[in-house]
C-alpha cells in the first residue's frame, strides 16, 4: 500500500497548502478613541478582510491604565465618587468575590481625561480613587489590584489616605490642603479615624513605567507636565513628593513608586504601618501581569504575526508600556510583529520582521473603527508581502 505524505506529494509534483497563519492581537487602549477591546476587534476585521482564513487571537491588554479592570473576571461595580478635582462623578471597578479581590483603576475616578478642561497638578488629588478601595473593602475584598496608569494627579497617594480616614497635617497639627502641592509642608498623619480594614488589604500596584517618585526619572519631571504642571510647580512637586518620603521613610528610588503621581508612597507607608513590614504592597510592571493573566507568552509563541498597539507610540513606551512588553515577549519567536498607532515619536526597536502602521485623525468612534480595521488590513497585506519574500 502507498502512503501519501507531505514528501511524497511534493516529489510527485503537487504542492501542499501552507496552513493558515495564526495572528494574535494584542493592543492597548487607543486613549480616548477606542478601548483595547474594540482596537483587536477592528484590527482583527482587517486582517480577516485580506486573509481570510486567518486564526485570530484576540488578546486585548493594558498595562494599568484606563481599562484595565475591565479586563479581569468579577461583578462590575458602579458608585459615585468625585474626580481629581473634587466634583461629583461615577466610576466603575471589578470585583471578583471567589478571590475577594477588587481590581481598580486609578484612572476611573481619577482620570486625566476627565479633568482636562480644569488640570489641577498641584490641588487635584486621589481622594475619589480612595472612595472605590472603601466600597470594595466593605464588599469582602481583602486584596486590591490597583491599575497606576492615566491619573490627573501627584499627591503622592495622600487622597487615597484621606478616604481611608488618615489626614495629613503641618507642623502645626492643621490638616494639609487637597493635593501634592501642600506636601512640601507635611510634618505627620492623623491616623486617629483610619479605616483599619481597608488600609490593610493587600496592595498590588500594577504601574505603566517603572519610575521613582522623585529625581530627574521621577513622578514630577516625567508626568508632570503631561497633567498641567509648569516648570515652577514639577519643582515644586518634585520637592513635595520628596518630602511626603522623608516624613514616611519611604525610598523614592524604588522603582515604579513614581507611577500615578507616587502613589506607592502612601500605600506602602500606611501598609507598613499596619503589618510592621512592606510584604503587604507590591509594585509590579501593569503589563507583565496582564500579559501572564492571559496566557499571552504561550499563545504568541505558535503565532506567525503579532499585532499590538496604542494611540502614541513615544520615549516612555519602553518603560514597561504595553507594546514593549509585547515585543519583548515575541522577541523569543519567529513571528513578525506589528505596531499599529496614531503617532510614531520614537524609533520602534525590534528583532523580528517589523510593519508599522500609523494612524491620522482619530476622531469619532465611526472613524477610528474604519482607521484600525484598514490598519489591520494593511498590516496583512504588509505581512504577506514579508512571508512570500522570505520564502
Amino acid at each position: 500500500m502507498t502512503r501519501i505524505t507531505p514528501d511524497s506529494t511534493r516529489s510527485a509534483g503537487f504542492s501542499v497548502p501552507a496552513p493558515p497563519p495564526t495572528v494574535v492581537i494584542a493592543p492597548d487602549a487607543f486613549k480616548g478613541t477606542a478601548t483595547a477591546q474594540q482596537a483587536a476587534q477592528w484590527l482583527g476585521d482587517g486582517v480577516r478582510s485580506v486573509i481570510r482564513d486567518a486564526r485570530v487571537i484576540a488578546v486585548p491588554m493594558a498595562d494599568g491604565g484606563e481599562g484595565t479592570s475591565s479586563l479581569f473576571e468579577g461583578q462590575r461595580i458602579t458608585l459615585p465618587t468625585t474626580d481629581a478635582v473634587g466634583r461629583l462623578t461615577e466610576a466603575t471597578y471589578t470585583f471578583d468575590a471567589a478571590t475577594q479581590t477588587a481590581y481598580i483603576d486609578v484612572a476611573a475616578a481619577t482620570g486625566l481625561p476627565a479633568v482636562a478642561d480644569s488640570p489641577a497638578p498641584m490641588t487635584g488629588d486621589t481622594y475619589g480613587t480612595g472612595v472605590l478601595v472603601a466600597d470594595a473593602e466593605t464588599r469582602g475584598a481583602r486584596r486590591v489590584v490597583l491599575g497606576l496608569g492615566g491619573s490627573a494627579t501627584v499627591d503622592g497617594g495622600t487622597g487615597i489616605l484621606v478616604a481611608l480616614g488618615i489626614n495629613p497635617l503641618n507642623q502645626q497639627g492643621y490638616t494639609l490642603t487637597p493635593g501634592g502641592g501642600a506636601l512640601g509642608d507635611l510634618a505627620d498623619f492623623d491616623t486617629a479615624k483610619m479605616n483599619i480594614p481597608a488600609a490593610s488589604m493587600e496592595w498590588i500596584l500594577l504601574a505603566d513605567a517603572l519610575v521613582p517618585a522623585t529625581g530627574e526619572r521621577g513622578a514630577a519631571r516625567v508626568f508632570g507636565p503631561q497633567k498641567g504642571a509648569s516648570e515652577a510647580e514639577v519643582e515644586a512637586l518634585d520637592r513635595a513628593l520628596a518630602k511626603l518620603c522623608e516624613v514616611t521613610g519611604v525610598d523614592g528610588t524604588t522603582p515604579g513608586y513614581g507611577a500615578a503621581g507616587g502613589i506607592a508612597i502612601g500605600v506602602s507607608w500606611v501598609s507598613t504601618l499596619l503589618h510592621g513590614t512592606g510584604d503587604h504592597v507590591r509594585v509590579l510592571p501593569g503589563a507583565k501581569v496582564v500579559a501572564e493573566a492571559n496566557d499571552l507568552a504561550e499563545k504568541v509563541a505558535d503565532a506567525s504575526l503579532v499585532i499590538t498597539g496604542e494611540g502614541r507610540f513615544d520615549s516612555q513606551t519602553a518603560e514597561g508600556k504595553v507594546v514593549s512588553t509585547v515585543l519583548d515577549i515575541a522577541a523569543g519567536t519567529d513571528a513578525a510583529v506589528a505596531v499599529v498607532a496614531g503617532s510614531f515619536e520614537a524609533k520602534v526597536e525590534s528583532r523580528n520582521p517589523l510593519i508599522t502602521v500609523a494612524l491620522e485623525g482619530l476622531s469619532g468612534e465611526g472613524d477610528v473603527q474604519e482607521q484600525l480595521t484598514r490598519a489591520g488590513a494593511a498590516v496583512a497585506t504588509d505581512y504577506l508581502r514579508i512571508s512570500t519574500t522570505q520564502g
